[in-house]
């Protein structure tokens, strides 16, 4: 671990980003260029005093988790990030294997999707990021580990958790959608991958699953319109726009409604909601 390298390259970092750039208002007059320490801090999910060590070069060496959060708050391209895991003392993520990565690109359109549910998920249906409104409307799904990250596991694994969100008169089509997507991930990232391992595991645990998977339909496309149920306000018909990445390995979920309409009111509900509880 190079503690000179990575204070400096964090610093550097920091001040290059305005607020602006990671969906942040600009708030009171700032006495210096760029993010303060907390808020890198807050947007990596991480207590600010953790971070300040890091800068000050006095910090424990940073899992490849917290690297990985680090990436993402700082916006950082494919090659900054491997120099980042580098002089924190660890090899660079494999690119062509499945990663948690978020290019800066797709971090910048979801910044500026304040005002509808948007959140951006992975090829196994894991969501990376999502911004308040999708946690208003959806729930927050960050605090999932493991296989249990993927949406497509909990719907088989625990029904309880997921199939609340869709009304029970959608639950098959919306089984077979899942199986068809996940055979498109395994035939991407092989046996020997997280999609495997969902498959074995979901396999031994749901005989639902396992009758589905034997059909072998592929298919990975995102449904033009769904019904999503919330506790609070019942069900809510939105749209559903995705915006994928070159190598079709994460895409950005934007879900609208239709002015005026019905739905509409209730999304605008649901953000007033989840904007006084914060």
């Amino acid at each position: 671990m190079d503690r000179d390298a990575l204070a400096e390259f964090l610093v550097s970092r920091r001040q290059q980003l305005r607020p602006a750039d990671v969906g942040l208002g600009a708030g009171a007059r700032r006495r210096t260029p760029g993010l303060r320490r907390e808020e890198v801090a807050q947007l990596a999910a991480m207590s600010t005093d953790y971070y300040a060590r890091l800068e000050q070069r006095r910090g424990p060496q940073p899992s490849v988790q917290i690297l990985s959060s680090l990436a993402r708050a700082l916006r950082l391209t494919p090659d900054e990030r491997d120099y980042l895991h580098r002089v924190s003392g660890h090899s660079a993520p494999d690119r062509t294997a499945f990663s948690d990565y978020v290019h800066p690109g797709m971090l910048r359109v979801l910044d500026r999707l304040d005002d509808t549910p948007a959140f951006i998920v992975s090829i196994l249906d894991e969501v990376l990021i999502q911004n308040d409104a999708a946690t208003a409307l959806l729930g927050d799904v960050s605090g999932f580990e493991g296989l249990e990250r993927s949406g497509i596991h909990r719907w088989f694994a625990d029904p309880a958790s997921e199939r609340h969100l869709y009304p029970e008169r959608d639950h098959d089509q919306r089984s077979r959608v899942l199986v068809a997507s996940l055979r498109a991930a395994y035939g991407v990232l092989g046996e020997r991958s997280r999609a495997g391992d969902i498959v074995r595991e979901l396999t031994a645990c749901s005989a639902e699953f396992a009758e589905l998977w034997k059909v072998h339909e592929v298919r990975r496309r995102f449904d033009d319109r769904k019904v999503l149920v919330h506790p609070a306000v019942g069900e809510i018909e939105v749209d559903c726009q995705a915006l994928l990445t070159e190598d079709e390995s994460q895409a950005l979920i934007v879900l609208t409604a239709a002015p005026g309409s019905d739905a509409a009111s209730k999304l605008e509900l649901l953000r007033v909601l989840g904007t006084q509880r914060v």
